[in-house]
């Protein structure tokens, strides 16, 4: 069995391997103000047949033995394996539905359309899956007897979500740093319902990530962002989850909406270990959407990499991701390249038809699903993306969080865009025969072809 070994991981600088730190350790950087990683023994690792692995993540999937059942923690020792189970905090994570969009995808020209919907999560996001991680790791840390005072983060909306209410489950102090004015109110009403100290700063999220970085440097205060790669752990599962459910099978196309891009190396890392490991044989192709008004990485892809300059994110609906300078751009590059990538933008418009049309076949879609939907439909109109590909959408929050986004355009008051498919409620007087009359023209008008 996998949990008879000795399985190992350690912080590793990206760019000087040879330079390793204890995942105990606060470390955020290598000496040269370089990324780290976290590397696992693979070799010990490779001792489990992958077919053994394969087993073993199976049984635990939707169990209670704790803390197995969730979806990042049944791959334990993927993940912190030294990790002591008492210390785990987990809101048993992950295992969220492999939507097939079949109506969307037919209307699209795509046979096999599968979104994974990562806001049905305790947050409504992805980032429960690296939260899960990096606190569990703090709660070890402190019963170790480290100093730790809080756990922080900047965060244009979900990351704080996540790091509150596994924060506040863990009976650890959060604080976070938001852009004012700049995130939904549902995404703010979270970290304060969390009971975390939230203050919203007069700046935007690149802003608010050099105020807590001095915070960590300065005050001991634990840096809960994607720059620390904990949080890649974590979420790496995503990828191992979703070959998972397909059966072991990997699709031909990964699509992921890209930010501060820590979600990009990390589906890549995921596959990276079940490819050394025998899961898997066969490598997929990733595409990574951007908004147009924050679209770094897109820029670079221009210019085949050579060069990345951060740039002034300017306002989006996808508000997540309006990021300019993001912290993890070298190694989506990276993973980019090995997994034969492309990036696409999308304009506002786009992004808000996109939804909107998805919406309309039974999904309910976050802004950011909105731009990776909007590279996707260019990636098939360039026939990159065939009809008989396996696609697979990366959906990173709930639509619930950005209600106000989908009543603006449904109530046409988003100018200067003049939305093309609103669907605003009819407000009329309640008669019988008047209502009866509006409701057979409206379902003859919509629904009889």
């Amino acid at each position: 069995m996998p949990d008879k070994l000795h399985h190992r991981a350690w912080f590793e600088s990206v760019a000087k391997p040879g330079e390793r730190y204890a995942l105990d350790e606060i470390r955020y950087t290598d000496e040269t103000g370089g990324l780290l990683q976290v590397v696992h023994d693979i070799d010990e690792l490779a001792k489990t047949p992958a077919e053994e692995w394969k087993r073993t993540f199976e049984r635990r999937s939707h169990r209670n033995e704790w803390p197995y059942g969730s979806g990042v923690w049944g791959k334990k020792e993927w993940v912190l394996p030294e990790l002591d189970n008492d210390n785990v905090v987990s809101m048993y994570e992950g295992h969220s539905n492999l939507f097939w969009a079949e109506r969307y995808g037919r209307e699209i020209g795509i046979e096999d359309l599968w979104i994974k919907l990562c806001g049905n999560s305790h947050t409504g996001s992805f980032k429960d899956l690296g939260m899960t991680v990096l606190v569990s790791q703090v709660k070890q840390m402190i019963s170790q007897g480290n100093d730790i005072p809080a756990v922080a983060c900047a965060s244009t909306g979900d990351t704080s979500a996540a790091l509150a209410a596994y924060a506040a489950a863990a009976d650890i102090p959060a604080v976070v740093f938001l852009p004012r004015g700049k995130i939904s109110l549902a995404q703010l009403i979270q970290p304060v319902a969390n009971g975390a100290i939230v203050f919203a700063l007069d700046t935007d999220f690149d802003g608010c990530m050099e105020i807590v970085k001095q915070i960590s440097e300065k005050d001991g205060v634990y840096l809960a962002n994607s720059m620390n790669s904990l949080r890649v752990e974590g979420q790496k599962t995503v990828g191992i989850e979703i070959v998972q459910q397909l059966d072991w099978e990997v699709p031909e196309w990964f699509i992921i909406p890209g930010g501060n891009l820590g979600n990009v190396s990390a589906l890549a890392k995921g596959l990276d270990m079940m490819l050394a490991l025998g899961l898997i044989v066969k490598k997929p192709r990733i595409c990574v959407g951007q908004a147009e008004a924050a679209n770094p990485l897109y820029l670079s892809y221009q210019k085949d990499f050579e060069v990345f300059e951060p740039i002034a994110a300017r306002k989006t609906v996808a508000s997540a991701i309006q990021i300019g300078n993001p912290i993890s751009h070298d190694k989506a590059i990276d993973a980019l390249r090995r997994y034969d990538g492309v990036v696409e933008q999308a304009s506002e418009s786009e992004i808000m038809e996109a939804c909107a049309a998805a919406d309309r076949t039974g999904l309910f879609n976050c802004p950011h699903t909105g731009v990776a939907l909007v590279a996707l439909g260019k990636l098939r109109g360039r026939g990159l993306i065939r009809d008989s590909d396996r696609v697979v959408v990366i959906s990173t929050a709930h639509g619930l969080k950005f209600t106000d986004f989908k009543l603006d355009y449904h109530q046409m008051n988003i100018d200067p865009i003049v939305p093309e498919n609103p669907n605003p409620p009819i407000e009329m007087s309640a008669g019988y025969e008047d209502v009866r009359g509006r409701m057979l023209r409206e379902i003859d008008l919509r629904f009889r072809r």
